[in-house]
């Protein structure tokens, strides 16, 4: 069909998200998302560098975002959520928020237009970090036995128990880091195949045999400019709810009781 173009498949399908190897017949793991992660991670290390080289008491625009984007998640996250305690947990909590935020704005960027979190891998890698994180300090300062009895054992009458502490058990120690994951990536595919779907209906609307729908087509790619607008909503938000879910958890670790 002429104006479509032909290296995208109409209607997209998952096959997007698996994107062949860099390198044919070696290395099938090292396809782009691999790059995109390391490029994350180089452009957040190079922005603070940037930001911290020669500080200033009167800070240079790259210092003030640096300083505001850690003080962000340090009081706002970590000292509201996790209490005084918070503090040493400021650099890991800013490193995730900054490192989603990051990957998640790829989607937008042309040329890139895919974030790493659209494919599960990523959001579960995250996801098991911080599942580690807030288990590590929960056992670590009650033990790990209190620490269990903490975590599923809720304060309700003891002939409740045999039907409560299953269902803390299966939503505290095994649910949380999956409902973490899940919410990341169906938010990040979801809106990559929604701009998608809006960017190339417009091409098959304008390339339609009937003059009455081909006008049709500037509502279609009015919509994918409304879409992707919305996406940089949720990249922050999506980078600012793991966070803050994490932050939470971590709280909850750290709480004397259930």
């Amino acid at each position: 069909m002429v104006g479509v173009p032909t290296e995208v498949p109409f209607p997209p399908d998952v096959g997007e998200f698996y994107p062949p190897p860099v390198v044919d017949g070696w290395a099938a793991w090292l396809t782009r998302f691999p790059f995109l992660v390391w490029l994350a991670v180089a452009v957040i290390i190079l922005f603070f560098l940037l930001g911290y080289r020669s500080p200033k008491l009167v800070p240079t625009r790259t210092q003030w975002i640096a300083e505001s984007l850690y003080g962000f998640v340090r009081n706002t996250i970590a000292k509201d959520m996790i209490g005084p305690e918070g503090v040493r947990f400021a650099p890991y909590l800013a490193s995730l928020f900054c490192f989603i935020l990051v990957t998640n704005i790829f989607g937008l960027i042309p040329g890139i237009q895919m974030s790493p979190n659209a494919h599960i891998a990523l959001p579960a890698t995250l996801a098991v970090l911080s599942w580690l994180l807030y288990d590590y300090v929960g056992i670590r300062k009650h033990g790990f036995w209190r620490y269990l009895k903490i975590s599923v054992v809720p304060p309700a009458p003891w002939f409740m128990l045999w039907l409560l502490v299953p269902i803390e058990v299966f939503t505290t120690l095994i649910m949380r880091p999956f409902t973490l994951a899940l919410r990341l990536f169906a938010n990040m595919f979801a809106g990559h195949m929604i701009v998608v779907v809006f960017t190339l209906g417009g091409f098959v609307l304008a390339n339609a045999d009937s003059l009455f729908i081909r006008p049709v087509s500037v509502l279609s790619w009015t919509m994918a400019i409304v879409m992707t607008g919305l996406e940089v909503l949720v990249a922050v938000l999506q980078a600012y709810v793991f966070t803050l879910l994490t932050a939470s958890y971590v709280q909850g670790s750290l709480a004397e009781q259930h």
